[in-house]
C-alpha cells in the first residue's frame, strides 16, 4: 500500500463512522492497520472537497469490483492503541476483536514485546523457539533481543534447526500457554522455522545483537551459522537488485528515510540509488546528504531497515526479485 493510499484509507475511515470503520479495518492486514492508524492522527483540516474526491475516487474503485477476497484471521491491537492511545482505541478493538476464541499465540501478537519477553523469557529456548517462528520477524526480533545473550543464541539455533514439532513437545507447548494466557489454547498450526526464519528474525535485530548472536550459533555449528548469514538479507545486498527494482523501491520510500539510511551506506551503494534518479532529484539528494549532519548509528540501521521491510514486500509480490548467492532469489 503506498503512502498516498495510506492517506486516502485513513481519510475514508475516519469519515465512514467508528463502527463501520471497525468492520472495515479488522479484514486488514496488522502492518496495514498500524500505517492507516498512525495517519489517522495526523489528518488536519479537511474541507469538504478533499473527502468528496476520495469519496468519488472509492465509488469508482468500488464500481469494478466484483468480490472482495479478505483474510480475517489476522487481528489488529498494538498498532491500534499506539496510534490511537488507549481509550480511543478500546471502542474499536472491542468491535474488532469481538472472538473470544483467538489461541494463546495469536494473542501474543498483541502484547508489548516487552512483556512478551517478560512472559516466556524463563520458558525451555524450545518452547521460546517455537513461540517466535509463529509471531512477526520484527516483534519477534524485538522480543529476542530483550532476552539473555545466552538464551538467544540457543533459540536462534533451535528455530534454524526447526523443520517439525513432535506431539509430545506441542503438548508442552499448549500447557504453557494455557498458564500463561489464562487458559486460552492454541490451534494445531504449522511450524514455519528453519534456516530462512531465523535469517528474517536476525534482520531485524541491531548490528551488535546480531553479531553476537551468529557468533553464538557459529560456536555450535558454524555450516548452520553460514547458511543463516547466507539467507539474510541486508541494506547492502541492494545493489545486487536490478535497476527496476531500485526504481520500484524508491518510489515507496520517504525521501528523509532514505538520506538517513544512505548516510551509513557505501559510495557504491549511493551511486546505485542516485543513478536511478531523475537528474533533479539525484541532485536534491546530494545536497541534502552533505548538508545532513552526523546521525547515530542506531538511527542509520533503523531507516535501513525500514527501507529493508519496503524491499521484502515488494519481493514477495513478486515486483522486485532479490539476488542472492548462486542462482537463487533470497529474502
Amino acid at each position: 500500500m503506498s503512502n498516498d493510499g495510506v492517506i486516502k484509507s485513513a481519510i475514508l475511515l475516519m469519515t465512514m463512522g467508528e463502527k463501520e470503520a471497525a468492520e472495515v479495518l479488522k479484514y486488514l492486514e496488522p502492518k496495514e492497520v498500524q500505517k492507516i492508524s498512525a495517519a489517522m492522527v495526523t489528518l488536519k483540516n479537511l474541507t469538504h472537497e478533499q473527502i468528496m474526491a476520495i469519496y468519488d475516487e472509492f465509488m469508482e474503485i468500488a464500481a469494478t469490483k466484483t468480490t472482495i477476497g479478505m483474510d480475517s484471521h489476522d487481528y489488529i491491537r498494538n498498532m491500534l492503541v499506539g496510534a490511537l492511545g488507549d481509550e480511543k482505541a478500546a471502542g474499536l478493538l472491542d468491535r474488532i476483536m469481538h472472538s473470544n476464541d483467538t489461541s494463546g499465540i495469536e494473542s501474543l501478537k498483541w502484547m508489548d514485546p516487552a512483556a512478551v519477553a517478560e512472559l516466556i523469557g524463563n520458558e525451555h529456548p524450545q518452547i521460546i523457539a517455537t513461540i517466535l517462528v509463529h509471531l512477526e520477524p520484527d516483534q519477534a526480533s524485538t522480543i529476542l533481543g530483550q532476552l539473555s545473550e545466552r538464551t538467544r543464541g540457543d533459540v536462534i539455533l533451535r528455530i534454524a534447526t526447526l523443520d517439525g514439532v513432535q506431539p509430545a513437545a506441542l503438548h508442552e507447548l499448549n500447557d504453557v500457554l494455557s498458564k500463561l494466557m489464562s487458559g486460552n489454547a492454541i490451534g494445531k498450526k504449522s511450524i514455519k522455522g528453519g534456516v530462512r526464519t531465523a535469517a528474517e528474525i536476525l534482520n531485524f535485530m541491531g548490528s551488535t545483537q546480531e553479531g553476537l548472536v551468529l557468533d553464538a550459533v557459529r560456536g555450535h555449528d558454524a555450516d548452520l551459522a553460514q547458511k543463516i548469514m547466507d539467507e539474510m538479507f541486508v541494506f547492502e545486498n541492494l545493489l545486487d537488485v536490478d535497476d527496476r527494482g531500485i526504481q520500484l523501491i524508491l518510489r515507496e520510500v520517504q525521501t528523509e528515510s532514505l538520506i538517513v539510511a544512505l548516510k551509513g551506506a557505501s559510495e557504491e551503494m549511493r551511486n546505485k540509488i542516485l543513478k536511478n534518479m531523475s537528474q533533479r532529484a539525484a541532485e536534491t539528494l546530494r545536497e541534502d546528504l552533505e548538508s545532513k549532519g552526523p546521525v547515530k548509528l542506531s538511527e542509520v540501521e533503523a531507516e535501513q531497515k525500514e527501507i529493508l521491510k519496503v524491499v521484502r514486500r515488494l519481493a514477495d509480490e513478486g515486483q522486485v526479485v532479490l539476488g542472492g548467492k548462486g542462482d537463487e532469489a533470497y529474502v
